[in-house]
């Protein structure tokens, strides 16, 4: 058992602390629907790889995914607008839309069509290789050290917004660098994991942290926490139960929020005793 898990273990330890870190971000800024459309489109990006006769887990198809978020990042950047009569979140819903069903278009035209668009929604972290593994690890780490060099600029702007334009900074290009660096991070992840998954180790963990504290750091920690054992959890589910291990993961997050939320409620009653 260790020697098949060994690899889905470590990418559930390696992995999820920097897509825990974005995922704060996206809550905060209200826009919980942008990493499922970014992940979308880099399944897009992927679909096109292959219907050129790339294979998948190749560079032209990371660099197809890879193309297609960049143009999702600029899309969402521009339409971050301060006031709109368009909701940012309906952009972002339409362009999961269509990227969904742009990607069924493409791979209608594909032999194993049907196999490849179960591969890119729920994934199968089970067989990842130690290579993919290596490979999401040094994407994250070049990411997170973008990310922590210009921490003070990105914290401002997705935890207090007006302040940023107050202080003259240009929202929209800094937009614009968050999601690109966020697509790329999706790119590399959603081979891995499935567009299911990205959503929900992005989203899942952030939010049971911001219903528990308020402290930054320590949302960090315990969404780091939520993650590892949710993932791991629901990898371990899935080998004994023999479930697809994205479905089981994903399921198994959707407990663990379940779960704290109730124990949020009941500490919440008992003070206001």
């Amino acid at each position: 058992m260790w020697e098949v898990m060994f690899w889905p273990i470590m990418a559930c330890v390696l992995l999820p602390w920097l897509l825990v870190y974005l995922g704060l971000h996206v809550v905060q800024r209200g826009i919980i629907f942008i990493d499922i459309a970014m992940a979308q489109m880099a399944s897009l990006g992927i679909c096109v790889a292959v219907l050129l006769h790339f294979e998948p887990d190749s560079l032209m198809a990371s660099l197809g995914g890879l193309v297609v978020t960049l143009i999702g990042a600029a899309i969402f950047s521009v339409s971050g607008k301060r006031a709109s009569p368009v909701p940012q979140e309906a952009i972002i819903g339409i362009a999961y839309v269509v990227a969904a069903a742009a990607a069924v278009l493409l791979l209608s035209r594909s032999p194993h069509g049907n196999e490849e668009i179960r591969n890119m929604l729920v994934g199968d972290i089970t067989v990842v290789s130690a290579a993919e593994v290596w490979k999401c690890f040094a994407v994250f780490i070049a990411v997170g050290a973008l990310h922590f060099v210009l921490r003070r600029k990105f914290l401002l702007i997705s935890f207090d917004r007006d302040a940023a334009y107050e202080r003259g900074l240009r929202v929209r290009w800094w937009d614009f660098l968050f999601y690109a660096s966020f697509g790329l991070v999706v790119t590399i992840f959603v081979r891995v994991a499935g567009v299911l998954l990205v959503f929900s180790y992005l989203i899942a963990p952030a939010v049971c942290a911001v219903i528990l504290v308020r402290s930054i750091t320590t949302r960090l920690l315990i969404g780091w926490a939520i993650s590892l054992i949710g993932g791991i959890g629901g990898l371990f589910a899935s080998f004994y139960w023999d479930f697809p291990s994205g479905a089981a993961i994903v399921c198994t997050f959707g407990a663990l929020l379940i779960v704290i939320s109730v124990y949020v409620l009941l500490r919440q009653r008992l003070r206001a005793q």
